[in-house]
């Protein structure tokens, strides 16, 4: 029998009920046992930036680090603190040029990442391994390791070469954000400043989607626009993800997801990955000071993702600058919760799950990096969700989606 299934007999009585069903009276537990049954729990994390991190310097996830002192919000000896036991790491190029040789010029970018994230895997074999399927994730745990899975963030470095998709799976990949803040030739992004272009999924979009299917790569919806979003669920053989996205009727915001779109993605069979970038999950008050300092670093940097290394680091340091001089206010995790309660009095909670976006912008007044992990599911049993829900909501629902996107494929 594992450790964690030994602690989740022990501490099964702070589960209020096992029906799955959501006991809106909750309980009040200390905060050991809130810890504790957090830690018996098989937990996932759908989306972290954290592999921009190994590109500007040399990176050690073995050691521990601090995210106040310019250290990035995961490694794993937090993830072991934080009761995190697998995470996807991005392979994440930013919308620039769409162009031949733009387009051949990103796709090494995208090489170079996956290079980048099996290497530091690979430093630290004795801690963490590689994971390519649903099962993954059980069997490396087993083994006292952290489960890394790959996805890529915007089908950018895909071009118009749809063999590339095979290759990427190949190199790990196991699921593609089909845009990111701009559009590109596979679909419109929520957040184009110009506006749609394609009403949605272009042809070769469409393409890809099938693709995708065929291989077994899950079609994550963050991102997207609407219209591309109701596309892909016409399309789409295979459940989807939103690897990184909150529910809109709670946080007005273009990159949620409305409870028209949740309503599909439950028919779908999909699931959503709440986010902790504070934003998303509240109205953060204006800060004109720290606004108008941002909009002249953005100003100034206006097309970082074609920068060399050295200056994306300059750009970093006068980020990190003004993030000290004008502290953002952050959201919290009952704010973070809401989004919870919402989705599955909507849905159910067969279609919720985790998706930080940690060192991709996500913080919490109190979760400002995996170690704060336990804080949503103290909040979350204090809500009254039982010992069933949390296992949905920290693994289930994702897995089941992996694992029906490669019965599709095969």
């Amino acid at each position: 029998m594992s450790q964690k299934v030994v602690l989740q007999v022990i501490i099964l009585f702070v589960s209020f009920t096992i029906s799955g069903c959501k006991n809106n009276s909750g309980k009040e537990i200390s905060t050991n046992e809130a810890d504790r049954l957090h830690q018996s729990l098989l937990t996932i994390d759908s989306h972290t930036d954290t592999p921009l991190r190994f590109s500007r310097r040399s990176t050690d996830l073995s050691k521990r680090s601090d995210p106040r002192r310019r250290g990035g919000k995961l490694d794993f000896p937090r993830m072991q603190e934080g009761g995190l036991d697998g995470v996807f790491f991005a392979v994440f190029v930013g919308q620039g040029p769409r162009t031949p040789e733009a387009h051949e010029k990103v796709k090494g970018e995208a090489l170079m990442l996956f290079d980048s994230i099996h290497a530091v895997v690979n430093h630290s074999a004795e801690l963490a391994a590689i994971a390519l399927s649903a099962g993954d994730l059980v069997s490396i745990n087993r083994q006292g390791k952290k489960a890394v899975y790959i996805g890529i963030e915007n089908g950018y470095p895909v071009g118009n070469d749809l063999s590339l998709l095979s290759r990427f799976y190949d190199l790990g990949a196991r699921y593609i954000t089909l845009c990111h803040s701009r559009n590109n030739d596979i679909c419109d992004s929520s957040t184009d400043k110009d506006g749609p272009e394609h009403g949605g999924l272009s042809d070769f979009g469409r393409e890809v989607v099938r693709e995708m299917n065929r291989l077994g790569i899950m079609i994550d919806v963050s991102h997207i626009s609407d219209e591309a979003f109701f596309e892909v669920i016409e399309i789409s053989r295979s459940p989807v993800i939103a690897s990184h996205s909150n529910a809109r009727a709670v946080r007005d915001h273009p990159r949620n997801m409305s409870d028209e779109m949740l309503l599909k993605l439950a028919e779908n069979g999909g699931v959503i990955q709440l986010c902790l970038v504070s934003e998303y999950v509240t109205e953060i008050p204006a800060f004109p000071e720290r606004d108008s300092a941002m909009e002249a670093l953005w100003a100034k940097y206006d097309r970082w993702n074609e920068m060399d290394d050295s200056a994306k680091l300059a750009l970093e340091q006068e980020y990190y600058s003004i993030n000290s001089k004008y502290p953002p206010e952050l959201a919290t995790v009952s704010q973070f919760c809401d989004h919870v309660d919402h989705i599955v009095d909507l849905i159910g909670i067969d279609h919720v799950g985790f998706g930080s976006d940690f060192d991709g912008g996500a913080a919490l007044e109190d979760c400002y990096d995996v170690t704060g992990l336990p804080n949503v599911t103290h909040e979350l049993l204090r809500r009254g969700y039982s010992l069933r829900d949390l296992k949905k909501f920290w693994s289930g629902n994702l897995l089941r989606v992996m694992k029906e996107v490669e019965k599709v494929a095969g």
